[in-house]
């Protein structure tokens, strides 16, 4: 079989990037796109100089400024984020046409056949790099790995700006060395059940047998134990077909009880309604869903099978949603899962943020 070559490309705090350049006075001091303090905004990115400060994506833009009371926050400029996302995708189509897009500034290329370079996926990568910094003036960094999980891993190593290679004689040594808290889809409650089991670095997750993972984990700990051998069979999915269509609301004042959250329902779901009009004949409006946003953060999602597309199915939705927390609310969000109909199944994919 042959060896696949998996490159990682992730754009260095894209927005943040694409605002420095198309204004140079913003660049050099902690600057960040997103909402007004005033309307209870929230931080998108931030450039490194914010982040040095604690500043952070999904932070509360209020939050951020008592962190860093020099902050800048721009409002972002959707138009043009999509412009440079459409000129980096261009560049990457000119190596391969196996391209998995993560978001507007990430994703996966297979190069594996690719002809550029004599196949040379390093050289590949850095011409990419190279290309957006000369075309789009942003940088680029950039993984290049055998499969995804590590290529996805290896772009972060060098972040801002750079380039990380682990070659197939290298995945063991640096798998092995690997924290288990670094491992695709183990999130902090994962982590922490597998630090109470002693568990801190692949090298210590080698020592446990897939059975006695899957007992701990469940289907996952099938997973876990390939990951710990640095084996991720997933192939680069190329057809990016859309998922759901949603809409959502942050509210400049809580909404304080569950009647001040129905109340809104029907101007949530009239927007709705419009953008599900605006979908192609390709796809067939599928499960409901909804995202409650608690004043402390905390949210939930919660979707329904055969559940209706109407103002009561989404009210009944909704007051089990926020049966779960009971207290007051800073964001709501309706949606609805598609099925497309080109491929005979539905496809799940998380609430867009």
């Amino acid at each position: 079989m042959t060896q696949r070559k998996i490159i990682h490309v992730d754009c260095d705090c894209f927005y943040a990037a694409i605002e420095m350049r198309d204004d140079p006075s913003l660049a050099n001091k902690p600057m960040a796109v997103g909402g007004s303090a005033d309307h209870r905004g929230v931080i998108s990115t931030c450039n490194y100089e914010a982040r040095a400060y604690g500043v952070r994506s999904a932070m509360a833009s209020r939050h951020a400024l008592k962190l860093c009371p020099d902050l800048v926050i721009v409002n972002g400029r959707m138009d043009a984020y999509k412009e440079a996302s459409k000129e980096i995708h261009g560049i990457l189509r000119d190596y391969t046409e196996l391209i998995e897009p993560l978001s507007l500034d990430e994703a996966y290329l297979d190069v594996s056949d690719s002809p550029h370079f004599a196949g040379s996926a390093t050289r590949i990568a850095q011409d990419i790099r190279r290309r957006v910094s000369n075309q789009l003036h942003i940088t680029v960094s950039a993984g290049v790995a055998p499969n995804k999980f590590l290529a996805k891993i290896a772009s972060d190593w060098k972040k801002p700006n750079g380039l990380f290679v682990i070659t197939p004689d290298q995945v063991d040594d640096f798998v092995s060395a690997l924290a288990v808290k670094k491992l695709h889809g183990v999130g902090k409650v994962t982590a922490d059940k597998l630090g109470r089991l002693g568990i801190e670095t692949c090298l210590q997750l080698r020592d446990w047998n897939k059975l006695a993972l899957v007992r701990e984990f469940g289907s996952f700990g099938e997973r876990l134990w390939g990951l710990a051998r640095g084996i991720d069979e997933r192939l680069v999915q190329s057809d990016s077909r859309r998922q759901s269509v949603s809409v959502e609301n942050t509210y400049d004042t809580d909404l304080p009880d569950l009647a001040s959250c129905l109340n809104k329902l029907p101007e949530l779901l009239d927007t709705l309604n419009r953008r599900i009009a605006r979908i192609d004949s390709s796809y067939r409006p599928g499960k409901p869903f909804v995202k409650v946003k608690f004043h402390d953060f905390t949210q939930t999602t919660l979707e329904q099978s055969g559940a209706g597309l109407d103002l009561e199915s989404y009210q009944d939705l909704l007051s089990q949603a926020f049966a779960r927390g009971s207290k007051p609310v800073r964001l709501l969000g309706l949606g609805v899962r598609l099925q497309d109909l080109n491929s005979g199944y539905e496809q799940l994919e998380l609430f867009k943020r």
